[in-house]
């Protein structure tokens, strides 16, 4: 290792080739998962401060990524390799149709970089997940859904993020016990619901966020993220792309096309235009939608959405507190 590259891994940062892979997932016919690779990219955090220096550098650490453009990936399953290249931001996405689709839980592959020199950090193992057939899934936002980020202002978003870490962020009073309650986690008899949290929010953030998750109880599920930020752009985290979560939540929706979803989200930016959109193309697959109650600003604007949605026979809750969320979902008839 070169003195530049160990001064580097002082500052927490990896310096060589390596790959990130994110959870996966399995639908009625394909298997897929995605994932990075990088030049440089920020090493897993093992020490948790409440100093806000410490936590500003560390969120900046994220952001300092070099992805490699056209890099050649690859797993094995059943003997087949599958492959794939590498975008301009180093994302990849590898899909495959098994001859014979496993049986729902998790399945652990390993992702290896196959064009350049072989090492421990050019390979990584991911899993993907296939969700068994429940009676229905859900699809939550995360900023503002159950995080706490103040998305409507800019100023207070970057205040949580650069002082703040992912076990010092708060949830919403209440939203941990109504998402355990939905996917039935606590239920030792059956799997738990399969749950996708769908963001605006970049995939620098994802260890961040899942950390966040697991710190809470969340439920564990599978994360899409919208496309790696430099740290240029830094300012601009999670104030984009939300053209791109329709198509994100429609793909859901195709791969399981015999499941109902149940949507979560707020009113502090697009989620509520859409979910009113995925409720019109997608109408016999959405059992419900929330929408938790941020912005004084848009409660008239929301409300009338909200009103379309229920005028198409989807129950639409949107509400100010998570206990109003929880009653709903009894009353409906979606937790006990």
């Amino acid at each position: 290792m070169s003195v530049w590259n160990k001064i580097l891994h002082r500052l927490g940062l990896e310096a060589r080739t390596h790959i990130k892979v994110y959870h996966g997932v399995g639908g009625a016919e394909q298997m897929e998962i995605f994932g990075h690779v990088l030049d440089r990219g920020p090493l897993p955090r093992t020490h948790y401060s409440r100093f806000f220096l410490v936590n500003t550098f560390a969120l900046i650490r994220l952001f300092m990524v070099k992805p490699r453009k056209g890099a050649t990936v690859e797993l094995i399953w059943e003997g087949k390799a599958i492959r794939a290249v590498t975008e301009t931001d180093g994302f990849f996405h590898l899909q495959w149709k098994p001859d014979v689709m496993p049986e729902a839980g998790d399945h652990t592959v390993e992702v290896t970089i196959a064009d350049v020199e072989q090492s421990p950090v050019t390979r990584a193992v991911g899993v993907v997940i296939i969700p068994h057939r429940s009676q229905f899934g859900c699809i939550s936002d995360i900023d503002d859904t159950f995080l706490v980020s103040h998305s409507a202002s800019l100023f207070k978003r970057l205040h949580v993020l650069f002082t703040r870490n992912a076990r010092t962020r708060k949830p919403f009073e209440g939203v941990v016990n109504h998402y355990r309650l939905l996917s039935d986690a606590d239920n030792k008899g059956r799997l738990p619901r399969p749950f996708f949290y769908v963001s605006s929010s970049e995939w620098n953030l994802y260890n961040y966020i899942r950390e966040f998750c697991l710190m809470h109880g969340l439920p564990e599920g599978v994360f899409l993220l919208s496309q790696l930020k430099p740290l240029l752009l830094l300012l601009k985290s999670g104030q984009q792309k939300h053209a791109t979560k329709f198509t994100r939540i429609s793909r859901i929706l195709k791969h399981y096309p015999h499941m109902r979803f149940i949507l979560l989200g707020d009113d502090t930016q697009e989620d509520p235009n859409i979910y009113e959109a995925i409720t019109k193309h997608f109408p016999s697959q959405i059992l419900a939608v929330y929408l938790r109650h941020v912005r004084n600003s848009r409660y008239a604007v929301t409300q009338e959405v909200a009103d379309v949605i229920m005028r198409r026979g989807i129950p639409c809750c949107y509400f100010k507190h998570s206990s109003e969320a929880i009653a709903h979902s009894k009353k409906i008839g979606l937790i006990t």
